[in-house]
């Protein structure tokens, strides 16, 4: 009998959530398989069966258990056995599999009954290579999990959501209880506004320049670096850049002392299932902007997995937000702590601007600094964001940090 316990998210938590099992009670599971999420006020984990067999659940789902503490058993003497009362998904007779070719390039193939079954991607690739057809997935199902169910349901209130949309709605409240990671969050919201003397600073930037550089040479980066090259990597990189010009702006209060690392370790907000995280990418002076987009696209997909790590969520010097991917023109971001300062970039709109005494329409973005005040004077934070302005309008900055070309050209 194995007992699997709750593993620690970090040193200073010593309590967990049990989110969510994957696996019903007396189910039979394999090795390495995924059958519970835990959550704590700083991340959320996956628990691991260290071994198959049987298992037997002893913390609930909503349970809050001790670090430590077990929260199943695993009969390894049902290693390998089929799954009690496991429901098989059987093709119906009217609707026999179609062959699939012997070549993966086939395309995925499905009979009329499953035509509007919706594929991924990632999903069709796979099928394909192991030349499967939508029915042969449905028919070889073992079992529907509580996840299935609740997706299918999910599917069917949405699709009579929409032909209804006339009904009248029913004077329904819905009541959830917050997790762990939303209390935390809303208490260290609350305790910047009240902690901080926060304010914010904007300015505005012409993004013709980076544009015209992603669209000119996006083909040939995702050749050369396998990803492909977006804003994010650029405001990074201008960010280190300001940084260092403006060392104050990465500097933060510790007791009596003010703290200013000559490291950028730069965090990027990021929206998950589960609320907003903020993975931090470590070291950004020293990134090209490959280096920058590969390490941001694999933090963003181990946060919206739920599978990132207490280390890779903590020791950020700076912080970057992006409302513009939801359509935000304007925000103020909120610091996050103990940080003193966070960029927070917009939506670009198409504005008429004066270019040399005439108007022109440009794609415009607004950018924001908030920070916090009793570090951070206001030379420096208007001086930042000027040097964020100046490095994304003229782009080829960068690569001299910052400087002028011609006049580092000439000495002057």
């Amino acid at each position: 009998m194995l007992e699997i316990k709750i593993p620690s998210p970090g040193e200073s938590i010593s309590e967990v959530e049990i989110a969510n099992w994957f696996v019903a009670d007396g189910d039979i599971v394999e090795k390495e398989q995924e059958i519970a999420e835990i959550e704590s006020d700083k991340a959320t984990l996956t628990l691991v069966a260290d071994e198959g067999g049987k298992i037997s659940i002893i913390a609930q789902e909503g349970d809050t258990v001790a670090v430590g503490s077990v929260a199943c058993t695993i009969d390894t003497s049902f290693a390998g056995s089929a799954a009690p009362s496991t429901p098989k998904v059987e093709a119906k007779e009217e609707a026999p599999k179609k062959e699939v070719a012997t070549t993966a390039a086939e395309p995925v193939k499905a009979s009329e009954e499953y035509k509007d079954v919706k594929i991924s991607p990632v999903a069709k690739k796979l099928m394909e290579e192991n030349q499967l057809s939508v029915d042969d997935v449905i028919a070889g199902l073992q079992r529907l999990s509580k996840k299935d169910i609740e997706q299918v349901v999910a599917n069917k209130n949405q699709a009579s959501a929409t032909l209804a949309q006339e009904e009248p709605v029913a004077r329904d409240i819905d009541r959830q209880k917050m997790s762990n990671l939303r209390k935390k969050l809303s208490a260290r919201l609350v305790s910047v506004k009240n902690e901080t003397a926060m304010l914010t600073t904007f300015n505005e930037v012409d993004m013709s320049s980076v544009m015209q550089l992603r669209k000119k040479y996006q083909k040939q980066f995702v050749e050369t670096h396998d990803i492909k090259l977006g804003f994010m990597s650029f405001f990074t990189k201008a960010v280190s850049i300001a940084l260092k010009a403006h060392p104050a702006v990465n500097s933060m209060i510790d007791g009596d002392e003010i703290i200013t690392p000559n490291y950028m370790d730069v965090a990027m907000a990021v929206q998950t299932p589960k609320g907003l995280m903020v993975p931090v990418i470590r070291d950004t002076q020293n990134m090209s902007l490959a280096d920058i987009e590969r390490e941001l696209m694999r933090l963003a997909n181990k946060a919206r997995s739920g599978k990132i790590s207490l280390d890779e969520m903590t020791g950020g010097t700076f912080t970057i937000t992006n409302g513009g991917v939801f359509g935000s023109l304007l925000s103020t971001p909120i610091i996050n702590p103990p940080q003193s300062g966070i960029l927070g970039m917009h939506n670009i709109v198409e504005r008429p601007v004066a270019i040399n005494g005439k108007v022109e329409i440009r794609p415009m973005m607004y950018i924001a600094l908030s920070y916090d005040h009793r570090v951070i004077d206001g030379k420096d934070s208007v001086g930042f964001l000027v040097k964020i302005k100046e490095l994304i309008e003229n782009p080829h900055r960068m690569i001299t940090m910052g400087q002028d070309p011609d006049s580092l050209l000439l000495g002057i």
